[in-house]
C-alpha cells in the first residue's frame, strides 16, 4: 500500500467514513496484524489505546487471598527494589512487585489502566488534539501500603524525583522533557514541548512506577542512594514487603487493601534468585517446586523434553527483545581521569570499520536459532524487530568466513606467528563477556571457533547474572560499565513503541561515571544522524513518517556494526499448567500480577 493511501484512509477513520474494524481488516489483508492496526489508529488519534475486551484473560476468582503461597524462580537474582534505579530486567521485575504505573501494556499492544482510573483518549478529553499534552485521571482510594493516600502529589514528584540529573535514574529519559502540572487531588497533565505522538511513556509500564513522596523525598542527590525503601519497598501493589535477601529471594504479602476488587488471589509471593535457566526449568516443567520460571534461555529440545513431563507449559509470548553483541566504541583497556571505556577514547580496533564488519560475518545466526534457540530465538539480521510497521526490510544477516578474512586482508590486518592479526602494534585478542547461561556459552564458543579461522582472537569471559547484571556501581563487571571488548545480552522492548527501545543510542543516554553508568547507551555510540532522527520521531505525527524514521535510526546502528543482532528472544517461560500468568512481551512479567490465580 502507498503511503498516501494509508493516510487517506487513517483520515477517513478520524471523519467516520470507514469503520475502525474496516481499517483493521483492510490491514490484515495486507499483513498486519491486528494489534498493530489497532495500536496504528491509536498513535495517529483515530481511536483509543486503551485494552478492548479478550485483550487480557478473564478474572475469575470472587474473593481475595486464599490461593496460598505463589513462587516464582529468576535464575538472575535482584539486588534493590527501587525502580528508578533498576539496572537489568530482573531489578525492574521485582520492583513492580510493589510499585505500579498509572498503566500497563498488554501482549496486543493496548494499555491497561492501573492506578490510572482511565486511559486518556481523544474522546474523553484525555488526548489533546495537538498532541502537546495528555491528562490523566488517578484512582481513588488507593493507598500506600502503610496506609498513607496515594494522590498526584506522587505523581509529581515521581517525574520530579526521576528527572532530576543528581539522582542519577534509569528512568530519567522518560521524564526530562515534559513537564507535570498538578490539576487537582487526582488529577495530573503531562504537557510536551512540541507535538508528541507516543505520549505513553512517562507513567506507564516499566519506567512509570509511582514512588511515595512522604517516604523518598527527603532522599535526593547524594543522599538518592541512601533511602531504606530501596531496599525496603513501600508502594501500592497487590503485595506488601515482608522480607527481601538481595541476590537471593524476595518475599511479599498479600496486601488487604489493594484497589483491585477480590484480587491478589495469592497470600504470599516468593521470588527466588539464583541458580541457571536450566535448573528454573526443571524447577517448574519437571518436578514442579515453583509455579513459575522466568526467562527460559535454555535449548529448546530440553524444553520440548522437560514439557514431556505433562506439569508444566512453556509460554512463547512475542515482542520486541532482542539477544546481541556489542562492540565497544571506546577503548575498555585505558583509563582517562581515573575512568575505564571513556567517551573521549576510541577502541584501537574496532574503530576500524573493517574490522567491525569482518565480526558481523563470523557469527551463524542460523546455527544459533536451529541448535540453540529453536522456538525461542528466530535468527534476525534487525536490532528493532516489532512491531511490524516499524521493521527494516533493508538488511540481511551472513556468515561467511571467506568474505571476513578478504576484508581483513584488504585492511592490513595481517596474522602473526601465533596465527592472530595485528596492524600498527594493535592485536585483533578481544575480550568477550556474557552472563553465565548455557546457551550464551555455546554461542560463545560458536563466535570463537569463526573468528579463529579468521586469525581474531576471542578471549571468553562468563560473569555470574546476578553480578552481571547487578545495579552496583561500584561492581567492575557489570553490561552498564561495559569494561570488556565485546559483549553478549538480551534488551528488553517495555513498550508497543520503540521509542524508548531506540533511545539507547542517543549520545545523551551514554553510559558513564557522571551518571553513575545508569546511562542506556551501554556501547557509547554517538551520531548526529541518528540523533537528530531520534528529535525529529519523538514529534512527528504522521504514523507513517514516523515508522520511517525509526526503521533508519534500525539501519544506521545495524549499519555501524557496533552492534550485531543475533536472535529476537519472545518472552519464554515456564509455568505449572493449573497456573494462570497474565503475561506481555511488552511490559515486565510482573505488569499484572495482581490478575494471577490458580485454577482447580
Amino acid at each position: 500500500m502507498r503511503e498516501d493511501d494509508l493516510r487517506q484512509m487513517i483520515g477517513r477513520v478520524k471523519r467516520g467514513s470507514l469503520s475502525r474494524r474496516g481499517f483493521v481488516t483492510r490491514m490484515v489483508a495486507l499483513g498486519m496484524t491486528a494489534p498493530m492496526a489497532t495500536q496504528l489508529l491509536a498513535i495517529a488519534g483515530a481511536g483509543s489505546a486503551q485494552a478492548q475486551a479478550g485483550s487480557i484473560p478473564a478474572y475469575t476468582p470472587t474473593r481475595r487471598g486464599g490461593g496460598g503461597a505463589l513462587r516464582i524462580l529468576y535464575w538472575q537474582a535482584s539486588t534493590l527494589l527501587n525502580p528508578h534505579f533498576a539496572v537489568g530486567t530482573t531489578n525492574q521485575e521485582s520492583s513492580r512487585v510493589f510499585y505500579e504505573p498509572l498503566a500497563g501494556w498488554a501482549t496486543d499492544g493496548t494499555l491497561v489502566p492501573i492506578l490510572a482510573a482511565e486511559i486518556p483518549s481523544i474522546e474523553n478529553g484525555g488526548l489533546r488534539e495537538d498532541g502537546r499534552a495528555v491528562t490523566w485521571k488517578l484512582k481513588r482510594g488507593v493507598k500506600w501500603h502503610d496506609g498513607q493516600d496515594f494522590t498526584a502529589d506522587d505523581v509529581v514528584f515521581t517525574w520530579e524525583y526521576a528527572r532530576d540529573p543528581a539522582n542519577a535514574t534509569t528512568t530519567s529519559g522518560s521524564y526530562r522533557d515534559v513537564n507535570v502540572v498538578k490539576v487537582d487531588s487526582h488529577t495530573v497533565r503531562v504537557e510536551f514541548e512540541r507535538p508528541t505522538p507516543f505520549w505513553a511513556d512517562a507513567f506507564v509500564a516499566s519506567a512509570g512506577c509511582i514512588i511515595p513522596q512522604h517516604l523518598f523525598g527527603g532522599f535526593r542527590g547524594a543522599t538518592a542512594r541512601d533511602a531504606p525503601t530501596n531496599l525496603r519497598p513501600v508502594g501500592t501493589g497487590p503485595y506488601r514487603f515482608v522480607s527481601f535477601a538481595p541476590g537471593d529471594n524476595l518475599i511479599g504479602a498479600l496486601n488487604p487493601n489493594y484497589h483491585g476488587e477480590n484480587r491478589p488471589f495469592f497470600d504470599t509471593i516468593e521470588v527466588k534468585g539464583g541458580g541457571d535457566a536450566v535448573s528454573a526449568a526443571r524447577a517448574v516443567l519437571q518436578t514442579g517446586d515453583f509455579d513459575y520460571a522466568w526467562n527460559l534461555q535454555v535449548e529448546d529440545e530440553l524444553l520440548r523434553r522437560l514439557e514431556a513431563a505433562n506439569r508444566g507449559r512453556v509460554n512463547i509470548v512475542d515482542g520486541g527483545s532482542i539477544e546481541f553483541v556489542q562492540l565497544n566504541v571506546t577503548d575498555p583497556h585505558r583509563e582517562v581521569e581515573g575512568e575505564r571505556a571513556h567517551i573521549s577514547t576510541q577502541h584501537p580496533a574496532f574503530r576500524d570499520p573493517a574490522v567491525r564488519q569482518a565480526m558481523a560475518l563470523l557469527i551463524d545466526r542460523n546455527a544459533l536459532q536451529q541448535f540453540i534457540y529453536g522456538r525461542s530465538g528466530p535468527a534476525t539480521s534487525n536490532f528493532l524487530n516489532n512491531p511490524p510497521r516499524f521493521v527494516s526490510q533493508n538488511t540481511r544477516h551472513e556468515f561467511n568466513v571467506q568474505r571476513a578474512n578478504e576484508i581483513l586482508d584488504a585492511a592490513g590486518w595481517v596474522r602473526g606467528r601465533d596465527g592472530v592479526r595485528a596492524k600498527d602494534g594493535v592485536r585483533l585478542s578481544f575480550v568477550y563477556q556474557t552472563s553465565v547461561n548455557a546457551p550464551r556459552q555455546r554461542t560463545q564458543a560458536i563466535y570463537r571457533q569463526a573468528a579463529q579461522r579468521a586469525g581474531i582472537n576471542l578471549d571468553l569471559k562468563s560473569v555470574t547474572a546476578s553480578v552481571f547484571f547487578s545495579a552496583d556501581v561500584g561492581n567492575p563487571d557489570t553490561f552498564g560499565k561495559f569494561w570488556a571488548d565485546m559483549q553478549m545480552y538480551t534488551t528488553t522492548m517495555p513498550q508497543a513503541d520503540p521509542q524508548r527501545f531506540m533511545n539507547q543510542y542517543v549520545s545523551w543516554e551514554v553510559s558513564q561515571r557522571a551518571n553513575n553508568w545508569q546511562g542506556r547507551n551501554i556501547v557509547r555510540w554517538r551520531n548526529e544522524e541518528y540523533d537528530n532522527i531520534f528529535r525529529q520521531a519523538e514529534n512527528e505525527l504522521d504514523p507513517v513518517k514516523r515508522a520511517e524514521m525509526f526503521i533508519r535510526m534500525n539501519d544506521l546502528i545495524v549499519g555501524s556494526n557496533h552492534i550485531i543482532p543475533l536472535v529476537k528472544r519472545p518472552l519464554t517461560s515456564g509455568s505449572l499448567l493449573n497456573l494462570r500468568p497474565v503475561l506481555s512481551a511488552w511490559d515486565n512479567t510482573h505488569w499484572l500480577l495482581a490478575d494471577w490465580f490458580r485454577e482447580g
